[in-house]
């Protein structure tokens, strides 16, 4: 009895030591580097090429993780494969057609509002509106998105497009990171996100196949696609199942806030791209918004469930 009291309160604990930042960092500059590793892979392959080599790559690094090959309950499969389609699949693949019409940077920074999107869908799944303060945060970054878009109108259809096929995408990534949770934490993030691989894998497989054995290959490119598959698609996910185990989801989601900066540097310095100042203070206000709702008491509560139940899950696996 005393060993399960213990359990019974969570606090949040601050972050301690250099693993704990790290495990932060990782994720979130891996993913921002990644719209820089995408534009250079489209040196070599077309669009689609791009998405299923990745996952490729990214489910075959996974599989080195015994945890990720973990068996899953046939209750769950549909809900693995739906995220298929809306974690991977779909949004993968509209990353790099939108490159062809925007910067990688930009591309990027527009990811700054993937907190956003996913709090609009669980508001409405939930048939209920959100908190005061994510609600405040939400309209914050909705703003700061409205910002970095504007300047696209000016360049034209083809750029306008481009973001409105980021949008998509963003909005995917909303419904599919909703579902994760909960799958997630029955069953831990590897083993869903390996899973789910393998399904965007075979949806992809028809129209990356035949892109793959006509890539022009040059060193360059076909490095930066690599790096894309093993660490984009790879082992930042298992950093960041780790994260989220040892700190908690919600506090392990701040790692999204460093994708915006990081793509927007690596675009400018790597690749010369011109960022319109309007789009840098939109990045910043979206970066804002998604703060706002992290400060909300509704999601420091759920940051303190999500620490119960990952303190409950080690104590039942410690009795078992």
């Amino acid at each position: 009895m005393q060993n399960k009291a213990k359990f019974a309160r969570p606090s949040a604990t601050p972050l301690s030591g250099a693993t704990d930042w790290v495990l932060l960092a990782v994720p979130g500059l891996i993913w921002g580097a990644s719209f820089l590793f995408i534009a250079e892979a489209m040196r070599s392959i077309r669009p689609n090429g791009v998405t299923f080599t990745r996952i490729l790559i990214g489910f075959l690094t996974l599989s080195l993780f015994p945890a990720a090959r973990k068996p899953l309950p046939r209750s769950d499969w549909v809900a693995v494969a739906a995220l298929g389609v809306l974690w991977l699949a779909f949004p993968l693949s509209m990353f790099p057609f939108a490159e062809r019409h925007v910067s990688s940077a930009l591309t990027g920074m527009l990811n700054g509002a993937n907190p956003l999107f996913t709090a609009i869908v669980a508001a409405a799944l939930a048939r209920r509106a959100p908190a005061g303060r994510v609600l405040a945060g939400v309209a914050v970054g909705m703003a700061g998105t409205i910002l970095m878009a504007i300047p696209t109108i000016r360049e034209g259809d083809s750029s306008a497009a481009g973001v409105a096929i980021i949008m998509a995408a963003l909005a995917s990534y909303g419904f599919a990171l909703n579902i994760a949770k909960p799958l997630q934490q029955r069953n831990g993030a590897l083993p869903v996100i390996w899973r789910a691989q393998l399904v965007a894998l075979v949806l992809t497989a028809p129209l990356g196949l035949p892109d793959l054995f006509t890539a022009r290959w040059s060193l360059g490119p076909a490095a930066a696609l690599l790096t894309l598959g093993i660490l984009g698609t790879g082992v930042a996910h298992a950093v960041m199942s780790v994260a989220a185990g040892k700190l908690g989801a919600t506090r392990a989601s701040g790692t999204t806030f460093l994708i915006p900066v990081v793509a927007m540097v690596l675009g400018i310095v790597v690749r010369g791209e011109r960022v319109a100042l309007l789009a840098v203070v939109g990045s910043g206000v979206c970066i804002v918004g998604a703060g706002l709702m992290r400060r909300s008491p509704s999601w420091r509560q759920e940051q303190g469930r999500e620490k119960l139940e990952g303190q409950q899950q080690v104590f039942a696996r410690s009795e078992s």
